[in-house]
């Protein structure tokens, strides 16, 4: 009983939750006896529950049936992200290594092509009574005055004489490359008076001119006691060739030299010669001792012209190098067994110390059927040669450039 007289507990209007639970009608009944319009105290009105009914599934229809797929390939496993590798020092030295490599094999490519354009002919074959090999390596070189192939336009430029059937020898020198040591350039006088094999005793160019370089080569290894390694010969047009493929050889002319028959007015001084000039220089007799001027002045110029081909500035520039090859090979006349490198070989023998001089002469004489020839002093020949057959160098006392 409240203080207010009402019964009922807390809250009369409601009952207790243990009566509520069990006099609680069923909530069907419960919605039956609600009433129909809104409950006293403003309530929304109850709403009847309406049994739950799931709605109808319609299964989705089924995906047509899909085309077989080649099986995938295995995928490759990711690469790794690339990394930047550290700059190596020296990449520009493998560059520099790689084109010179690519150079050297061209080079060695074109050296085989040219080398299969040399005049090559049978030269140093073997004789009776041949002396046997003497050490070093000896070259005989040759400077024939043959116009052969020359045009009418180039034999008045070279001042050659026109057309003169065969060709004779207007340079012998025999080059000794010893093992070690000073190169030996030694000039043989054409007009020198040497036992010929087959022809007796008569001048030396004769050998060359009866019976060509096969003949030159026994007269010279019979004379000297030296047996030749090699053969070069060249002619008027290659010679003045080689020189101009070389842009001109500087030269040091020792005295004025005019001489209308070799094409050449000189002044003396230092000047750079062209092929035509050149030719001129090592062949002209106008002077005052004739043949030992032009021997003379022919190694002075061999040994001028083998360092232009032999410089820096002839090696690498390609514009130099490889018309004076090219020239070289088509202009000389080699034997079987001789190749270009050997003749580099010898330019590099020749780039070097040098001792250029002449045969020990003895004098001159008048001979019936040969007019003026030269005289070796045979004593001081023999001494000479003699030092060369046995790789030593030729004693100074024995060194001269006229008699």
């Amino acid at each position: 009983m409240r203080r207010d007289g009402r019964p009922g507990g807390p809250n009369p209007g409601r009952p207790g939750p243990a009566r509520a639970w069990s006099q609680a009608p069923e909530p069907q009944q419960a919605w039956s006896q609600a009433p129909a319009g809104p409950p006293p105290g403003g309530y929304a009105p109850t709403q009847k529950p309406q049994p739950y009914a799931e709605p109808r599934r319609i299964p989705p229809a089924a995906p047509p049936p899909r085309a077989p797929q080649p099986p995938r390939p295995p995928s490759a496993p990711a690469e790794p992200p690339k990394q930047r590798r550290p700059r190596k020092r020296g990449g520009w030295l493998r560059r520099v290594a790689l084109v010179l490599i690519v150079l050297m094999v061209a080079s060695v490519g074109g050296l085989l092509l040219l080398d299969t354009k040399l005049n090559r002919v049978d030269v140093l074959a073997d004789y009776p009574g041949r002396i046997a090999d003497t050490p070093g390596t000896n070259w005989l070189l040759v400077g024939s005055d043959s116009r052969e192939g020359l045009t009418a336009d180039q034999d008045r430029e070279l001042a050659a004489g026109g057309d003169i059937e065969g060709k004779r020898t207007d340079t012998i020198i025999v080059v000794h490359v010893p093992k070690s040591g000073a190169t030996t350039m030694v000039s043989i006088p054409r007009d020198s008076y040497v036992n010929i094999p087959g022809m007796g005793r008569g001048k030396i160019n004769a050998a060359f001119n009866n019976g060509g370089p096969q003949l030159l080569v026994q007269t010279v290894e019979e004379a000297t006691g030296l047996r030749m390694d090699h053969y070069a010969e060249i002619g008027f047009g290659g010679f003045a060739g080689i020189v101009d493929a070389l842009g001109g050889v500087d030269m040091c002319v020792p005295y004025p030299i005019d001489d209308p028959l070799a094409g050449i007015n000189l002044q003396e001084g230092c000047q750079k010669l062209t092929g035509p000039e050149a030719l001129g220089f090592v062949r002209t007799r106008a002077t005052a001792l004739a043949d030992l001027d032009r021997m003379n002045n022919q190694r002075a110029f061999m040994s001028a012209l083998l360092k232009k081909a032999t410089s820096p500035t002839t090696l690498i520039n390609p514009l130099r190098l490889w018309p004076m090859m090219s020239k070289t090979a088509n202009s000389l006349q080699v034997d079987d067994g001789d190749h270009l490198w050997n003749l580099a070989g010898l330019a590099w023998g020749l780039r070097g110390k040098m001792v250029t001089t002449t045969v020990p002469v003895g004098g001159f004489e008048v001979v019936d059927g040969w007019g003026d020839v030269l005289l070796w002093d045979r004593e001081k020949a023999t001494e000479f040669f003699d030092a060369l057959a046995n790789d030593r160098q030729v004693p100074q006392t024995l060194l001269t450039g006229a008699p």
